[in-house]
């Protein structure tokens, strides 16, 4: 029987919620990995103290959902000693399978819940905003989820502010259960949202904040210093993502010198990668709950879960000169009465 290694982790509450995840968790979307790569990857979590595990209905269309169960069974892991979460938003082609109705909404949280082999997941995410479906349809399908037990808690993944706090205000006049946290990209190079937009959630609701893309598709692992290998994730991307590819094209030269520098602090001063850095930088921050990591390989995720030592060692003069590179802090709120 398998759990995680807690003395090896830090523990924070989920938000305002009253579950604790390890400060560093797991994302599952490659729906490539086969079953045992599935398992040796949560073993290896599990070892090094992470209990918090995610995934979507939408990666591989269900394939990555069914690993991730698949390797649980494996493991015998007790179900009270790991939190899951997914996220609902596309299972496939057809008219119905797509975006937040409540249709969708619960009939796709079933069909997850038997790919996982579990009973409920501890949260489910609204992956994406729908612009077509009403809101209040959303939070009442979210709402049913949870009150009927196929999940503890609910949550959003890339909404802005504005429609998180609507989405709270409805559920508050129709007495209905609110969304608790927030899946986000947030790393070194974007942090917009997470450290100025966001800052009312924080302050009013104890808004949660699981981190997603700490290393930017790999930018922030240093590894497109030297250019684009023809075989890297990010020279895929040209075909598969090309506005993410332009963008990186359009910031490479900014980018590339601002890692450069901060390379040489992991190096001399934390003696760590680059990547390891940018994940301690990230955690760093109260107002994140956890940092989801995703890795194609076992040596990969092993070597990032190595930044929650390098987390520790971070103190302000360290964390001064990161700012001084990276040029993106957050302006500070003004009062007007001393302007």
């Amino acid at each position: 029987m398998s759990k995680p290694n807690i003395s090896n982790m830090e523990y924070r509450y989920l938000g305002s919620t009253g579950i604790r995840v390890s400060v560093l968790s797991f994302g599952h979307m490659n729906e490539n990995a086969d079953e045992n790569l599935t398992r040796d990857l949560v073993k290896l979590c599990l070892d090094k103290g992470i209990n918090f595990f995610d995934t979507s209905e939408f990666y591989g269309f269900g394939k990555a959902e069914e690993n991730l169960g698949k390797s649980f069974k494996a493991l015998n892991i007790p179900r009270e000693k790991i939190v899951v979460s997914t996220k609902i938003f596309a299972s496939g082609a057809d008219p119905n399978d797509m975006l937040c109705s409540r249709k969708h909404i619960i009939e796709g949280l079933r069909n997850s819940l038997k790919r996982l082999q579990l009973k409920n997941v501890d949260i489910v995410f609204c992956q994406k905003y729908d612009m077509i479906t009403p809101m209040e349809e959303v939070c009442r399908a979210m709402s049913w989820c949870v009150k009927n037990g196929l999940a503890f808690y609910w949550g959003t993944s890339d909404w802005t502010a504005c429609q998180i706090q609507k989405a709270i205000k409805i559920c508050e006049n129709l007495k209905l259960i609110p969304p608790s946290l927030e899946q986000v990209e947030y790393n070194m190079l974007d942090r917009n949202k997470v450290d100025t937009e966001y800052r009312d959630l924080f302050k009013d609701y104890h808004y949660g904040i699981m981190a997603c893309s700490p290393l930017k598709r790999g930018i922030l692992s240093g590894e497109y210093l030297n250019g684009i290998p023809p075989d890297s994730s990010l020279a895929k991307l040209k075909e598969l993502w090309p506005g993410f590819y332009n963008d990186y094209q359009k910031h490479e030269k900014e980018w590339t010198e601002k890692i450069k520098k901060l390379k040489d602090i992991a190096e001399k001063k934390l003696n760590c990668t680059m990547a390891q850095l940018a994940v301690a930088w990230i955690i760093k921050n109260p107002d994140v709950s956890t940092c989801l990591l995703g890795c194609i390989d076992v040596g990969q995720l092993d070597d990032i879960i190595k930044g929650f030592e390098i987390y520790k060692k971070l103190n302000n003069d360290i964390g001064l000169e990161i700012e001084k590179i990276l040029k993106n802090s957050p302006k500070g709120e003004v009062d007007y009465r001393y302007f």
